[in-house]
């Protein structure tokens, strides 16, 4: 029996049919809609007087455009969207957490809660960090609107096979590093789009080591590599997290399968020392545009090309930064915990850990939004409300994608320069002119204290008495 990938293994297990084009025809397990890339979808269907076959296997969750802060409710455009994708999940019979849901956050934290994703599962959803539940040995994909009708409607999806690629991290990272800057080396290493074509499967020591909160922190950003999808191998920590968990679809039995056999190939093998992995923070315009907290910005020597030169020079103008200018001591105005990649129990623990006896900078506004409403009861109970309120950080009340992008309440303002645990620092992803650094909760944390961006391990080493 030929040696097969996880990837493949997936793909495989899920295809209806080949296409005459070469195309597969892939069966999904489950599909995850949100306000905003469905109303199209759903207008699709009337027109066509199509039905959804397996109502069961969609859930609509209410994240991206609505505000975290009960002031005021959403706006007339935003409660619109909300309202219509309500209706037809009404009409339809399919799972609805809006907002005042017990269940509600945004998707990519609430579906693993709630104990709806497994192993050897194909998952698609209208957002491209759907790769998040590659962290469980599932194969998952953002999926554009023509296609979240075609879900709807047969829950089939056309689907390109993707060559697989394996990045092993091997050995321990350096004290006071995460999964955030596991990944953020990776993309430094491999380049913003370097995984064009490709399913990326994490393995190596490091990754074996992560918690679930960890592998989904990595899978959700390898989209920032230009991935299609990205995996890791199921075991006792995949396990452990998909137990427990009331109407849980896990199985468990056929766990040792979710992973690929011994002497599969992999069209690229791209081998990472953990021991290079130390807290990084972006200084540019692009996920693969960070470097080490104690480094300095590139200057126009390093740049082997005119066209990096370019990139460079654009890339310090809109971030207002000088060739050569120390990380650390960077002043910022905002600072954002937050997203579907960090805003987990686990994140928040860590980001409290900093913040304990602690306080925000002078004009520092800091702000927090747990990931989902069960989050944030956990949170609660835990006490870590208290500390984040303490320290000086605005605790949100309700869960929602918030200053991640520009689509709702909370956006940042021209120039604004925001320590953010989120994923992209695009030109205008937290708002026009906004100023993103992107950073591990913890040094988010840090940083708010130090109204600059600063070491996370000066705090792990410091007397929190030394910084109230």
């Amino acid at each position: 029996m030929t040696a097969k990938t996880l990837y493949d293994k997936l793909v495989d297990s899920h295809t209806v049919t080949e296409l005459p084009d070469g195309d597969l025809l892939v069966y999904v397990d489950f599909h995850i809609m949100n306000e905003y890339t469905s109303p199209q979808a759903f207008s699709g269907l009337a027109e066509k007087g199509l039905d959804v076959w397996r109502p069961e296997a969609h859930l609509a969750v209410v994240d991206h455009v609505n505000g975290t802060s009960r002031q005021g409710g959403p706006d007339p455009e935003s409660r619109l969207l909300i309202s219509n994708l309500e209706k037809n999940c009404h009409t339809h019979e399919i799972a609805f957490y809006g907002l005042g849901d017990p269940r509600q956050g945004i998707e990519h934290v609430v579906v693993p809660e709630q104990g709806l994703v497994a192993p050897g599962m194909l998952i698609a959803c209208g957002d491209s960090h759907t790769t998040t539940y590659g962290a469980f040995g599932a194969l998952g994909f953002g999926i554009g609107t023509s296609e979240v009708e075609h879900v709807l409607a047969s829950q089939t999806l056309r689907y390109k096979r993707l060559k697989p690629m394996r990045i092993s991290v091997n050995g321990q990272v350096a004290p006071g590093a995460t999964a955030k800057d596991i990944i953020m080396h990776v993309i430094r290493v491999v380049g913003a789009g370097g995984a064009n074509g490709y399913a990326v499967e994490f393995a190596g020591d490091a990754i074996v080591a992560l918690d679930m909160s960890g592998r989904m922190t990595v899978c959700n950003m390898a989209v920032e590599l230009g991935a299609r999808a990205a995996l890791i191998a199921a075991d006792e920590v995949t396990t452990a997290a998909c137990s427990g968990h009331a109407g849980s679809v896990f199985a468990g039995s056929d766990i040792e399968v979710w992973g690929s056999d011994a002497g599969a190939d992999f069209d690229r093998d791209i081998s990472i020392d953990a021991a290079e992995i130390v807290p990084l923070v972006s200084w540019g315009t692009s996920p693969d545009q960070s470097l080490p907290v104690d480094g300095y910005v590139p200057v126009l020597e390093d740049m082997q090309t005119p066209a990096a030169e370019q990139s460079l020079l654009r890339a310090l103008d809109y971030m207002g930064l000088q060739p050569g200018q120390k990380l650390e001591g960077i002043p910022i105005d905002s600072a954002f915990i937050g997203s579907c990649t960090n805003s987990r129990i686990e994140d928040l623990r860590s980001a409290a850990q900093v913040l304990r006896g602690r306080r925000v900078a002078d004009g520092v506004k800091a702000i927090i939004v747990p990931g989902s409403a069960l989050t944030r009861v956990l949170a609660e109970a835990e006490g870590l409300d208290v500390i984040f309120k303490s320290a000086g950080f605005e605790w949100r009340p309700e869960s929602g994608c918030s200053m991640c992008l520009a689509m709702n309440d909370d956006v940042a303002l021209d120039g604004e320069r925001v320590a953010s645990s989120t994923n992209r620092n695009f030109e205008g992803r937290q708002g026009r002119g906004a100023r993103t650094h992107l950073m591990s909760p913890a040094m988010v944390a840090a940083s708010a204290v130090a109204g600059h961006i600063v070491d996370v391990r000066e705090y792990h080493t410091a007397k929190g008495d030394n910084h109230a």
